[in-house]
């Protein structure tokens, strides 16, 4: 699933014939760069991959005063289907993607475990200037948006928060993950043993 084709699929099919501009224009002004994957520079080059691949298609070439000539585009028939298929994996399709983090906190520096407090406080920190943001940027947004893209951006806080809450158990139960650290120091991590090699038949 893309979520950038499923944007412009999608916008193409709700409002009609665009060109690329109005299309990074409405990016902009949807503010999917907050709730979503999608790059606003990426639009352009987005659209000329469904071009190439018969989703859309050139409907005619203007100009608007001094500005150069733009493409205008339609989705196709080959793109509604496309659409369909987007739209219905977005909708079904879980994804949970794996945080970095979770490997760096499994990989910590033995020698430096009073570090790590501090650490996840600034992480903390951090994610509730994020949280106030999306907030902010949310009832902004709420007098120019659909319900659905209300959803949308709510989806977003709540995902936020749970990231907070997850942290702050994990700061309550930091003296018995650095204890455990600290008692594994001199004992490093067995290696996990070789499987055995098949006999050659040379």
């Amino acid at each position: 699933m893309s979520s950038i084709r499923l944007f412009i699929l999608g916008s193409l099919s709700q409002h009609g014939e665009l060109h690329g501009h109005q299309l990074r224009l409405l990016a902009e002004q949807e503010r999917v760069h907050m709730w979503t994957d999608i790059s606003v520079g990426a639009i352009y080059g987005a659209i000329k991959r469904l071009a190439a691949d018969g989703l859309i298609d050139v409907v005619r070439t203007e100009r608007e005063g001094g500005y150069p000539e733009r493409q205008v585009y339609a989705i196709s028939a080959t793109g509604r289907v496309a659409l369909d298929e987007e739209r219905r994996e977005g909708l079904e399709q879980v994804h949970i993607k794996p945080d970095p983090f979770d490997l760096a906190l499994t990989r910590l520096d033995r020698t430096r475990l009073d570090d790590l407090q501090p650490v996840l406080e600034g992480r903390l920190v951090a994610l509730t200037d994020v949280l106030a943001d999306a907030l902010v940027a949310h009832q902004r947004a709420a007098p120019h948006i659909t319900v659905s893209e209300s959803w949308a951006l709510e989806h977003r806080t709540h995902r936020i928060r749970a990231e907070i809450s997850w942290l702050e158990t994990l700061l309550g139960g930091l003296p018995e993950l650095i204890a455990d650290e600290r008692a594994r120091h001199g004992n490093p991590d067995p290696l996990p043993e070789s499987s055995p090699r098949s006999p050659s038949t040379g």
